[in-house]
């Protein structure tokens, strides 16, 4: 127990000046009650993108069924395993808890689908690729804002480790013993998923933890959907019977694997499950893949989701006309007044075309609307902070006279 405590995000760490670090300060009140981490995760939890991922696809497009997972509950859901493997193991639970609630704040409406029908425009038109850890970055520097006590609005300029920890959270990878790197690097150099380590312990607890939320959950809404036979149901039973247990129930699952993790980490071989535990985990992974994340049943919505994405990105798209894009969005409004008025309130917090000393708007300029690459990465940072039944909404828009 408290195997970690010597290694932890603390002042005794050699990093910490690194890891509590800021671009810059918003402002602190002289009464302040919480550490460093726990305004990060305050700040988190008030962003707008944080309250929409309630109406987020996790992996089923279910939006009647209330007891479907959805983006929201698969973070509580990381949130609460990696706050139980850092407090047994004496790591720091707030930054754990930080990083777990902004870590999947940058994924688009739609899921993994979503995502990739985004990544395709992006590679299409800009020449990059767009995957959710780098967006939840994007999101958290320079998209998210935070009002101060006389109503500006600022960048959320949350600390490295909290940055870090979202960039840096990968769960997909096959990887075993996870250690932290020890070099401070530029966030921004990350050109994919998983190219480096997390900077902390918190942030490796973190990237366990998504892996074993999904895991198991995914199974659970995959039964009530009626999506698995009794003959996928016995292989799964004899995936899990291999390390000693027989209960298909999620909650269950959940509990060996972080009484398994936690029995077998420490600093010297890293954050890590024993070596059944680790076979089976990814066993049942490979099960999820064939059975439930690449079966046929979700290619009808799958279709539909890549409808709805392009076209309110083509809808967009065909306003660019330099510095008269105003105007031409303008136009547009008597046809899509939705799709185009909520698209010009919300670029406008961060384009160049506003008299900012006027308003109330202090975070960062990040397109310029002579160029108009930036204008099609603001159309892609819109569709990706969408809720599901937002994007429909707009989508229904467009199609109909």
């Amino acid at each position: 127990m408290k195997k970690f405590e010597e290694a932890s995000a603390n002042n005794t760490n050699p990093k910490w000046d690194k890891i509590i670090s800021r671009e810059e300060e918003i402002y602190i009140r002289p009464n302040e009650l919480r550490s460093s981490f726990e305004r990060d995760y305050n700040r988190i939890v008030h962003t707008n993108a944080y309250r929409r991922l309630k109406h987020k696809t996790q992996v089923f497009f279910s939006p009647k069924n209330d007891h479907i997972c959805t983006r929201i509950e698969h973070v509580n859901h990381v949130e609460s395993i990696s706050y139980t493997i850092a407090n047994y193991l004496g790591l720091n639970t707030e930054l754990t808890k930080a990083i777990a609630v902004a870590h999947d704040i940058g994924h688009s409406p739609f899921g993994h689908k979503g995502e990739r029908e985004l990544s395709e425009i992006a590679k299409r038109d800009l020449g990059y690729t767009l995957w959710h850890e780098k967006s939840g970055l994007h999101f958290v520097d320079n998209i998210e804002l935070l009002e101060d006590e006389r109503s500006n609005s600022f960048n959320l300029n949350l600390t490295y480790a909290v940055r870090d920890g979202i960039i840096s959270h990968c769960g997909e990878v096959d990887q075993n013993g996870i250690k932290p790197r020890e070099e401070a690097i530029d966030l921004n150099i990350y050109t994919m998923p998983n190219q480096y380590a997390p900077y902390t312990w918190e942030g490796c607890v973190v990237k366990v933890a998504d892996k074993i939320s999904y895991i198991g959950r995914d199974i659970e809404d995959a039964i009530s959907l009626n999506l698995l036979d009794e003959e996928q149901k016995d292989e799964l039973a004899s995936i899990i019977e291999t390390t000693g247990f027989d209960n298909l129930n999620n909650s269950i699952i959940i509990h060996e694997l972080i009484q398994d993790l936690c029995a077998n980490s420490n600093p010297e071989t890293g954050i890590m499950l024993s070596d059944s535990y680790f076979s089976m985990l990814n066993r049942i992974k490979q099960f999820n893949y064939k059975n439930i994340y690449l079966c046929k049943r979700m290619n009808a919505t799958n279709r539909y989701f890549h409808l709805v994405i392009n076209e309110i990105y083509e809808t967009l798209k065909q306003c660019y006309n330099g510095t008269k894009t105003k105007e031409e969005l303008n136009k547009m409004k008597r046809f899509y007044p939705i799709t185009t008025q909520g698209f010009m309130e919300w670029i406008e917090k961060y384009w160049d075309l506003t008299k900012r000393e006027e308003t109330n708007y202090k975070n960062k300029v990040i397109y310029f609307i002579e160029r108009k690459e930036d204008y099609f990465r603001a159309i892609l940072d819109y569709i990706t902070g969408m809720t599901d039944n937002y994007a429909i909404e707009l989508y229904n828009e467009i199609i109909s006279f």
